[in-house]
């Protein structure tokens, strides 16, 4: 398999994985913005189909109470956002939740809980919500902060498919963002799930502070790990009061895009999910998005606490665009 990157101009002998550089990325950054999209588009219609989108849905089993310091999370308890804390819901609530979001459309079902890291106890009821989506036909995710490896054998071992574990930033960035685990941890959790055999989904935050170079050398990590992970979500900064960062300004949307392109060329094979920030773009941004290599997005009024455009909007969005949801096979 021959590498798909053109300014990686035949160094890889036999793929395209750990072959990507800093230079290179900026090299793709600051192309002429529709040549950009051009080569995006090139190697996103040579994997994909280019009128389909993956559709997910993601619903917080556990709101709130988290002892991170994650400086863009609302459900932090070290900030006071008017998120209160819940216990882990219960599976009957869950199975209700996935048929729904099925009947709508979305293929992959994501369960999200604000812990540090998953309880013994918490553990066997969230792979009893995992044994339940999948009896409705449904891919599974959950995200529930770091695993050790015989927490995530515990989850592949119930029929998990994908595990959401972000990076959030570059390795320079990180500490500016979260103190209380290290950029290593992450690191750590991503390792444990890709050795169990689930698929990994992974990916960061766009606008809170950091640099375009930080966004890259995030991309640049993500597709040189062995392999890439199969979903990477890339999310636009929320602002949310009472958080530390509650004052940052929005991302120039011309960078955003570029940034989805970037992400399309070094990760020709992965999913691009287009994530948290969607409630705030406009049509034409997220019609750019889809031509830079998107295609998929989280459908449903809610992202854990966040706002999301509301079903019909969507519906009626990728209507006018020509896009239709993808099929789970």
């Amino acid at each position: 398999m021959e590498c798909t990157f053109s300014a990686c101009k035949g160094s890889c002998e036999k793929s395209s994985l750990s072959c990507f550089t800093l230079e290179q990325a900026q090299g793709l950054f600051f192309k002429p913005f529709l040549e950009l999209l051009y080569e995006a588009q090139q190697l996103h219609r040579k994997n994909f189909s280019s009128s389909t989108v993956q559709i997910s849905t993601l619903l917080s089993i556990k709101t709130g109470g988290c002892s991170e310091n994650c400086a863009y999370c609302p459900q932090s308890a070290r900030y006071r956002t008017g998120v209160k804390a819940s216990p882990l819901m219960d599976l009957e609530k869950v199975v209700v939740a996935a048929r729904r979001a099925k009947e709508a459309g979305a293929t992959r079902f994501c369960m999200g809980a604000a812990w540090r890291e998953p309880k013994t106890q918490d553990l066997d009821r969230v792979c009893e919500m995992v044994r339940a989506v999948k009896k409705q036909g449904m891919e599974t995710c959950v995200t529930l902060g770091m695993l050790k490896e015989d927490q995530a054998l515990q989850l592949k071992q119930a029929g998990l498919d994908f595990y959401n574990h972000n990076i959030d930033t570059s390795v320079e960035f990180y500490d500016k963002v979260i103190t209380t685990r290290t950029f290593q941890d992450r690191l750590n959790t991503l390792e444990v799930v890709r050795k169990v055999g689930i698929k990994v989904c992974c990916g960061g935050i766009i606008g809170m502070g950091e640099s375009n170079e930080d966004r890259l050398r995030m991309l640049v990590l993500l597709a040189n790990l062995a392999p890439p992970p199969e979903s990477v979500p890339i999310n636009q900064l929320i602002p949310i009061p009472g958080t530390p960062l509650a004052d940052r300004q929005a991302v120039d949307g011309f960078d955003f895009v570029r940034i989805v392109a970037v992400a399309r060329c070094l990760m020709p094979r992965s999913y691009i999910r287009l994530s948290a920030g969607r409630e705030n773009m406009s049509d034409e941004l997220q019609a750019l998005c889809f031509m830079a290599g998107v295609n998929s997005i989280f459908y449903g009024e809610t992202l854990l606490t966040a706002a999301n455009p509301k079903p019909e909007k969507d519906l009626n969005l990728l209507k006018r665009l020509g896009i239709s949801a993808e099929n789970f096979s």
